[in-house]
C-alpha cells in the first residue's frame, strides 16, 4: 500500500497525506513482514499475541498464501506447513513476549521492517527452544528500551549477529541471553551501553 502511495499523486491528496519524506512515513506506518520456518512434524503456537483486540493487526499466512488469512495461533502436527508469513500493522508497538514459548520454531526471518516505533522487545524469543536461527538483517531496535530476557531460554540457538542492533536508548537488558547454553558465536560489536550493565546480559549464558 506504501509504494501505490508513493507514485500516486492524486491518492495522496484524497487520503490527505504528505509523504515527501517517504523514509519517515515509512517509518511511522509501513507493516513488518516476518517469515517463518516451523519445526518439522512439531505442535505448538507459533506466535503470542496477548491482547484479543490486538489480533486484528497481525495476519498470519500459511506457505506463502497472501489470498487465504488463517485465523489462530497454532501448528499441529497435521498440517503441511512449510513457512509461515506474518504481517504485523503499524497500531503495534510492542514486540514484548512476541514468540513466548512458541517452541515449534526453527527459524525466523524479519523480511521488512522500515518501522521504528517498536519499543519494547523484553521476552520476545524467551523459551524458543528448537529456535535455531534469526536473521535480523532487516530488523530496527532504535526506539528500544527494554531488551531484557529477550533470548531467554533459546537453548538451540548456536550464533547470533545483532551487529546492526542500535541499543542506545536501552536501559533493560538484564538476562537478555539467560539459558543460552549452546551459544558460541555472538556479535554485538556495535551495542551502546551507556546506561546498561552489560554483565548481567550475560549470566548463565556460558558464553562470556
Amino acid at each position: 500500500m506504501l509504494e501505490i502511495i508513493k507514485y500516486n499523486k492524486k491518492l495522496q491528496q484524497i487520503l490527505k497525506i504528505d509523504i515527501n519524506d517517504y523514509k519517515e512515513y515509512s517509518e511511522k506506518f509501513s507493516s513488518i513482514e516476518i517469515e517463518i520456518i516451523p519445526y518439522q512434524n512439531k505442535k505448538g503456537r507459533f506466535i503470542s499475541i496477548n491482547k484479543i483486540e490486538e489480533a486484528k493487526y497481525y495476519h498470519i499466512y500459511f506457505n506463502g498464501n497472501k489470498l487465504n488469512e488463517i485465523q489462530g495461533i497454532n501448528l499441529t502436527k497435521n498440517e503441511k506447513v512449510n513457512k509461515i508469513n506474518i504481517v504485523i500493522d503499524h497500531q503495534i508497538i510492542s514486540f514484548n513476549q512476541l514468540f513466548s514459548n512458541c517452541n515449534c520454531i526453527e527459524s525466523i526471518c524479519f523480511k521488512k521492517f522500515y518501522r521504528n516505533n517498536i519499543n519494547d522487545m523484553s521476552y520476545m524469543f524467551d523459551g524458543c527452544s528448537s529456535l535455531k536461527e534469526i536473521n535480523f538483517s532487516n530488523f530496527n531496535t532504535d526506539n528500544v528500551t527494554d531488551m531484557s530476557y529477550m533470548f531467554w531460554g533459546c537453548s538451540t540457538l548456536v550464533k547470533l549477529n545483532l551487529s546492526n542492533f542500535n541499543t542506545n536508548k536501552v536501559i533493560d537488558m538484564s538476562l537478555m541471553f539467560d539459558g543460552c547454553s549452546t551459544l558460541k558465536e555472538l556479535n554485538i560489536s556495535n551495542f551502546i551501553i551507556n546506561d546498561v550493565k552489560l554483565i548481567t546480559c550475560f549470566l548463565d549464558a556460558l558464553i562470556i
